[in-house]
């Protein structure tokens, strides 16, 4: 019997408890230069095996067979082979080899973008993360791959049912960055903008030694979210924001500064003409349409501030006011408010007036006090859940050690400044 008949003996006859899962485990990590060696000859092995029983073997062969580059031709049944395993394979085998599983995982993502067809990638690699993650709360190094193909093919709904998890535990600060990041134009696309914010939020002012190319691209849209969805944006940051951030990012954004230097003013004609200077800029930047969603949020503004002074008001008395072209555009937009639950009004096309309502909320409808009670126990339980780790951190040797060097530290330039009469 030869080495790759004996490897494949050895799979099928120790995939069975976790004992010999652990065993087979490490005679595949040692027959690993076989694997690699005899890479071309080992595809009608996979026959031989069944993915959903001999998963961790199967994982081995596939990787390897699928190491070596492959023609355009080839990568349609590479990406069929690699989704069949990926559905039917055992999640408690998986997980002893899961750089293996990562890395056969992160070849679908390559081949689905090679054939330019990135939504084949989206349901397997969705499936991979559930599989992998050992709770929901586990930031795992396939969602960024993952919330790409969602973007890429515009499948928009997988990559928002994945951000509605409460994210805790993160292996890789890279991670963060890009799912953050590329979760931010996932809720852009579906103009979920206060989730949008508060994952650029997230990546704008997380922890980073130095500047990223990641960090300065949502700093960019997390001004431009900022002004639709606020109506404003704080040119000063947080103060728990990386010194880096603070340096840095405004310096790659003086166009986008300038935007809202313009919105601040009110004046639409002032806004366009920042847009129509920097417009080449927005343009390569990928943000000329949320350019154009924030000077279209203006009218919007213009016409909220409308209804804290006015009860009743012309179509055309809005037009003039916010630089709109006409009584029916101005209607449109009046319409497109009321719809969205920007305003609460009432048109009387017969006369061409606006009547401004008080919001009719009562807070006492049933689903008012559901959506109330649901908040509150997810309040509760991150109050909870910040207790438990602020526990766990306040054991950890390596944290309690800096802290105590940084205690040290101040100590020391505490007592440099005590006045001299107080001195020995």
């Amino acid at each position: 019997m030869n080495s790759v008949e004996s490897l494949v003996a050895q799979i099928q006859g120790l995939s069975g408890n976790i004992g010999e899962l652990t065993q087979l485990r490490n005679y595949l990590k040692q027959s690993d230069d076989l694997l690699r060696t005899e890479s071309t000859r080992l595809a009608p092995l996979l026959t031989e095996l069944d993915p959903s029983i001999h998963s961790l073997g199967y994982l081995y062969i596939l990787e390897a067979c699928t190491s070596t580059p492959i023609s355009k031709d080839q990568s349609n049944e590479l990406v069929l082979s690699v989704a069949r395993f990926i559905n039917v394979c055992s999640t408690e085998q998986i997980r002893l080899a899961p750089d293996r599983f990562v890395s056969i995982c992160r070849r679908l993502k390559e081949q689905v973008m090679l054939l330019e067809d990135p939504v084949r990638g989206v349901a397997p690699l969705l499936t991979a993360i559930r599989k992998l993650q050992l709770s929901t709360e586990q930031l795992t190094t396939l969602h960024p791959d993952f919330l790409l193909l969602c973007l890429l093919s515009k499948c928009y709904k997988p990559g928002l049912s994945v951000l509605e998890d409460d994210v805790f535990e993160v292996e890789q600060p890279r991670d963060l960055f890009l799912y953050c990041y590329y979760g931010g134009m996932i809720c852009i696309g579906q103009k979920q903008f206060r989730k949008a914010l508060e994952l650029l939020h997230n990546v704008v002012t997380a922890p980073m030694p130095i500047i990223s190319a990641i960090a300065v691209e949502a700093y960019k849209k997390y001004i431009l979210v900022s002004l639709i969805h606020l109506g404003q944006f704080a040119t000063s940051f947080p103060k728990y924001t990386s010194s880096a951030a603070q340096r840095n990012l405004k310096n790659f954004s003086p166009p986008y500064l300038e935007l809202v230097n313009s919105y601040s003013t009110g004046r639409v004609s002032e806004l366009e003409n920042c847009v129509l200077a920097n417009r080449d800029k927005f343009e390569s930047d990928k943000n000329l349409g949320l350019v154009k969603q924030v000077v279209s949020s203006m009218y919007k503004r213009n016409i909220q501030r409308l209804t804290q002074t006015y009860l009743t008001l012309s179509l055309q008395d809005i037009a003039n006011t916010v630089q709109l072209n006409s009584p029916k555009e101005a209607e449109m937009h009046v319409l497109q408010m009321i719809q969205e639950g920007d305003i609460y009004a009432t048109i009387n096309q017969k006369d061409g007036m606006v009547r401004f309502l008080e919001d009719p909320e009562q807070y006492k409808t049933c689903e008012m006090i559901e959506h109330l009670d649901f908040s509150i126990q997810r309040i509760m339980m991150l109050s909870k859940k910040l207790t438990n780790m602020n526990e766990i951190m306040s054991c950890d040797s390596s944290y309690l050690g800096k802290v105590g060097r940084e205690r040290q530290r101040f100590d020391f330039d505490d007592f440099d400044t005590v006045p001299s009469k107080f001195n020995i």
